[in-house]
Parts: C-alpha cells; sequence; structure tokens
C-alpha cells in the first residue's frame, strides 16, 4: 500500500432532487427556477471548495437499484438489481472490495440498501455478507417505511404478510431497536401510520425527540465510527441518510425553523397549487438542511482528526423525489424531479467553486473513487472516472447519459430515457415516445418528437445500442 492514499466520505441522501441545492442564481436560472432560501452552510463551502455537477442523474430513480448501480459501476441493465424486491448478488463485483484489499478501512453507516428485499439488517446493523461484499465496518439501518414495515407484519406459514399486535412488534434493524431501548417504538409507528397512504401531504412534526430522529441517529453512529478508525490506514466511510425521503416527518426544532419560508410552488400544468403542498416543501427543505447539519458535525471529527486535507468529500443523492410537480410525488418518473441528483465534490487539487455541465451518471462516482484511490480501473460507457473534470482538465465525460426502470416483473411499467444534454428522449413503449428540448424547455412541456424527427431517431438508436 502506498503512503498518503486519500480518504473517502462520502454523504449520499435518500431523494434528494438535483435542483433543491444552493445554486448560483445564473444556474437556477437554467433550471427555470427560482432561487431556493435554503440554509446549508456545509454544502455551500464543498460547492465552493470544489466543483459542483449540474447534469448529474441517477442511472435508475429507485433506491435499490440506484445503489446497485454505484456499488457495481454499471448502468441499471447490468447492476443485478431490478427493483427494491431484490438483493444485491453477493458474488458480484463491488469498488469496496478493491478498496479493501487495497488495505482501506470500507465503512458504512445508515441506509445502505443492498439487501433491501430481505428487510432483515441485524440489530446492531451487521450481517456476514457484508464482509462478503467488500465491508469492514457496517452499521447498516432501515430505511423510512422499511423500518415501519418489518416490525408491524409477518409472513404467516401460507407466505402472505399479516398486520401483528403492537405487542409483538418486533425490531428487525438497529434503529427501530435503539427506539425500542427509548420506549419510542410505538410512538414513532403509530406517527407514520398516520402519514401512511398515496400522495399524504401529513406535514406534522414527529413526537420523536432530537436524538431519536433518524438522521440524527445516523449521523452520530458515523462520528462515533469515524473515532475508532486508525490514523495508520485510510478509510472510506458512506453516510447514507434517510432523508429527504418522505413522508415529511420533520422535529418540532426543524419545523420551527422553516415556519417563514418562501418556496415556489409545484410546477403544475393547471397551475392550481394547495397549501398542504407548499407545507410539504417546507418540510422537504427542513430535512435537507437537518443533513447539511449533520454533515457539518461529522466534517468537525474529521477536521478534529486532522485529515480535512486529505479526504475527497462527496455529496450526492440515489435519485430524486417529483415533489409535487405534474400532480405527482416520489420517484419511478422519467422527468427531472426523479433523475436528477446532487453531486458535489472536492478532492486534493481540485478546481474551486466551479460549475460542470458534464453529463454525468451516479455510477461514475465508482471509477472515480477507484482513480483517486491509485487503484487501477477503466473508463466505459458504464462509469467514467470524474477526475479529469474535477482537476479542471477536461469539462467532457461522455456524449449521452441513461437512466431507465423495468418493473415488469412485478405487474408495473418500465421506461429508458437518453439525453444528449440539449435534447432529451424518453421511451415507454413504441407508441409512447417522447422528445424535449431541455435547454429551451426545462420542464419538458412540448413534445417535440414529431417535429424534430432525425434528433428522435438519432437518440433512439443510440439507446437502443445502449440497452441492446
Amino acid at each position: 500500500m502506498t503512503p498518503n492514499k486519500p480518504n473517502f466520505l462520502i454523504f449520499l441522501s435518500d431523494q434528494h432532487r438535483g435542483d433543491w441545492l444552493p445554486y448560483d442564481k445564473s444556474v437556477s436560472k437554467s433550471k427555470a427556477m427560482k432561487d431556493l432560501p435554503l440554509i446549508m452552510p456545509n454544502v455551500k463551502s464543498i460547492m465552493k471548495k470544489g466543483v459542483t455537477f449540474t447534469n448529474a442523474i441517477t442511472p435508475s430513480p429507485l433506491c435499490a437499484p440506484a445503489r446497485a448501480c454505484l456499488t457495481s459501476g454499471k448502468r441499471y441493465k447490468d447492476c443485478g438489481v431490478k427493483g427494491n424486491y431484490q438483493n444485491y448478488p453477493i458474488t458480484k463485483h463491488t469498488y469496496y472490495k478493491k478498496l479493501k484489499n487495497e488495505g482501506y478501512i470500507t465503512a458504512s453507516v445508515g441506509k445502505l440498501d443492498l439487501h433491501k428485499a430481505t428487510l432483515f439488517w441485524g440489530l446492531n446493523g451487521w450481517l456476514e455478507e457484508f464482509k462478503q461484499l467488500g465491508f469492514t465496518n457496517v452499521i447498516d439501518n432501515e430505511g423510512k417505511w422499511d423500518a415501519i414495515f418489518s416490525v408491524i407484519r409477518e409472513k404467516d406459514t401460507n407466505g402472505k404478510f399479516r398486520r401483528v399486535k403492537s405487542s409483538d412488534y418486533t425490531p428487525k434493524g438497529p434503529y427501530m431497536n435503539f427506539l425500542k431501548e427509548n420506549n419510542l417504538l410505538d410512538i414513532h409507528v403509530n406517527d407514520f401510520m398516520k402519514r401512511f397512504g398515496k400522495k399524504n401531504l401529513n406535514t406534522d412534526p414527529t413526537p420523536l425527540p432530537e436524538f431519536a430522529y433518524c438522521d440524527n441517529w445516523v449521523a452520530k453512529n458515523a462520528i462515533t465510527m469515524l473515532k475508532g478508525f486508525s490514523h495508520n490506514q485510510p478509510w472510506h466511510l458512506v453516510v447514507n441518510f434517510v432523508g429527504p425521503h418522505d413522508p415529511w416527518d420533520v422535529t418540532k426544532r426543524m419545523k420551527k425553523k422553516v415556519k417563514n419560508k418562501t418556496l415556489p410552488p409545484p410546477f403544475q400544468v393547471n397551475g392550481v397549487t394547495y397549501q398542504a403542498e407548499i407545507e410539504v416543501r417546507k418540510n422537504y427543505a427542513a430535512m435537507i438542511e437537518n443533513i447539511d447539519r449533520n454533515i457539518g458535525l461529522i466534517l468537525n471529527e474529521v477536521r478534529r482528526r486532522n485529515e480535512l486535507d486529505n479526504t475527497v468529500i462527496i455529496y450526492t443523492s440515489d435519485h430524486g423525489e417529483m415533489l409535487g410537480d405534474f400532480g405527482r410525488y416520489g420517484k419511478l418518473r422519467p422527468e427531472r424531479g426523479s433523475i436528477s441528483i446532487p453531486l458535489i465534490i472536492t478532492a486534493p487539487n481540485c478546481i474551486k467553486n466551479y460549475y460542470s455541465g458534464a453529463l454525468v451518471e451516479l455510477q461514475d462516482l465508482n471509477n472515480t473513487i477507484l482513480n483517486y484511490a491509485g487503484l487501477k480501473f477503466s473508463n466505459s460507457l458504464d462509469s467514467n472516472s470524474l477526475r479529469s473534470v474535477i482537476e479542471g482538465k477536461s469539462d467532457y465525460l461522455r456524449d449521452y447519459q441513461v437512466s431507465a426502470i423495468d418493473l415488469s416483473e412485478v405487474g408495473l411499467s418500465g421506461w429508458k430515457m437518453i439525453s444528449d444534454g440539449q435534447y432529451k428522449l424518453v421511451v415507454e413503449d413504441q407508441r409512447n415516445i417522447k422528445l424535449f428540448n431541455i435547454k429551451k424547455d426545462p420542464w419538458e412541456e412540448i413534445n417535440l418528437s414529431n417535429e424534430k424527427k432525425s434528433i428522435r431517431n438519432k437518440l433512439y438508436q443510440e439507446l437502443e445500442r445502449i440497452y441492446d
């Protein structure tokens, strides 16, 4: 192992859409967005010290597939996980294995989502399979809704789920076990059940105290883990926050901080917005700002260890959130709210305060990390190292970026998307093909499929070539 290998600190939020960042006005304007009054001093500091990628997208807008793409360095069709009903294949490549073999501490805290289908995390967040995936240290915890479903139901002898009595609630992961130890499990479950349901816009504050709010608990675990790392060994730590994923639960403190914020309404074709949707957006902002606060606490520990200058710091998300645009909430959609993700990177010898329009996909971080670690990697259509962009040597990465989802195995439809940075083609089936000029029409209102047939056909052919 060569000396002075960099550390890696990755902040991975859940469902943070890419256009909800404290961008400069020119960037917000290019996205047809009003300035957002987001108070994110720590993320803003990372932006000023490094590179912000304004055209980053998820390879698939669903938790397990997106994270499988990041782990494997492969696009959706080859990542090994079609949907949340599948676990990541134990025998498949991971960049964690390569780092571990090079002498790295390979660690993760929070919602890793590489075995999401199982709904079991171990009461301390460690399973033996993590060793096979290449991890040395893990506290893997439940996502927001997985935490609830894992305790309120169980399979009967016929393999069907049934509800269980509250007296029989049994934690399957470390977060719910933590709540049980603090006599907060029933309180949390009861609160979430009030928030359950399609388009449930409940924005009441959670009854949980600050110390028990999941993202605060995740950050505390990250700090504790960091304190245990050797100073004589390089480390990789990914902090997987569960926010700003729905439901829209925030603490009383968080709710108070956003009470007087003025936020833009969802983009609606009919122009009708309800106050409940504005309140949802306030809570969404509160969750993002709380993640920023926790990032600051974690960075303080890295600073205390005197390791900031030799640490590659990344902030990103697995996918976005529609947040009421076009009347929709959640992900799984090809629209920008669902597929766009934030991506900010600072590293040794990087250029400062730079916005890059390179066509980035989440799994590009795989080869980027291997590149900085001095490990053998090969750029491909699937995963390209971002290092040349980060160091100001080039702003070009690829000609086309793609995203896709196919849940036909569970009876749901799918789609494929390709973009060259100016035009975006969405293919649901042969009869439903849409083309948008996202430079002139960032909200994707005007379908140019018939008007721009040559561009449509070219993008379609490229999409078929990539997803043959």
